[in-house]
């Protein structure tokens, strides 16, 4: 890949798998639409910037690239390992900014300006919990750590490595799908409504 300054790497975990925590809500057809929806719009909101999709299912990966996006195959890691190595191995083709971006992000729609500072920049769920958006630079050894209260784990990881630590709290970056209220956005009616008649939804 030519040289570039900044790259979006989006963790997607097989879409059949995906959201479990939803299923006293949605179907598992639903269930899965729903992921695939969710990061589809997560892989559209890094444009212009090139797109990374780090997995370890064929179904994704076939996915990512009729999205427009590369595969980083990260098979047996896990979410942390997965995305740490994947930023390393983005910094050693030249990147020197990785946004890593959650795929269940509805409400995205810019992720490019979470880059507009040097140093780490993270955008927390709005519970001030998880990390649903983190830019960092490569090379510096900056070590992921995902799951409950991840988001003072990696501001301390920051600044634990000497990085500038800029906090964003982004209405749209903020609300991930986890958990049936989750669904209660206004915003997401729509799509759900969509989900639960479409016919193409069920394939």
């Amino acid at each position: 890949m030519p040289p570039v300054d900044v790259a979006v790497l989006v963790p997607v975990k097989d879409f059949r798998l995906a959201k479990l925590r939803l299923a006293g809500a949605l179907e598992p057809f639903e269930r899965e639409a729903l992921a695939r929806t969710m990061a589809t719009t997560v892989v559209a909101a890094a444009r212009p910037l090139p797109v990374f999709v780090v997995c370890d299912d064929d179904g994704v990966a076939t996915w990512a690239e009729s999205a427009g996006a590369t595969v980083l195959w990260r098979p047996g890691l896990g979410l942390n390992g997965a995305v740490t190595d994947g930023v390393v191995a983005l910094g050693e083709v030249g990147v020197q900014r990785v946004i890593v971006a959650h795929s269940d992000l509805p409400l995205a729609r810019r992720l490019d300006g979470v880059a507009a500072l040097p140093g780490l920049t993270l955008v927390p769920d709005r519970r001030d919990d998880g990390t649903n958006v983190a830019c960092v630079p490569t090379g510096v050894g900056f070590t992921f750590s995902y799951g409950p209260g991840s988001f003072r784990r990696h501001a301390a990881e920051g600044r634990r490595l000497g990085l500038s630590v800029r906090v964003v709290r982004d209405p749209g970056l903020g609300w991930d799908v986890d958990v049936p209220e989750d669904l209660a956005h206004p915003a997401l009616e729509e799509a759900l409504s969509w989900l639960r008649t479409h016919p193409v939804s069920q394939l």
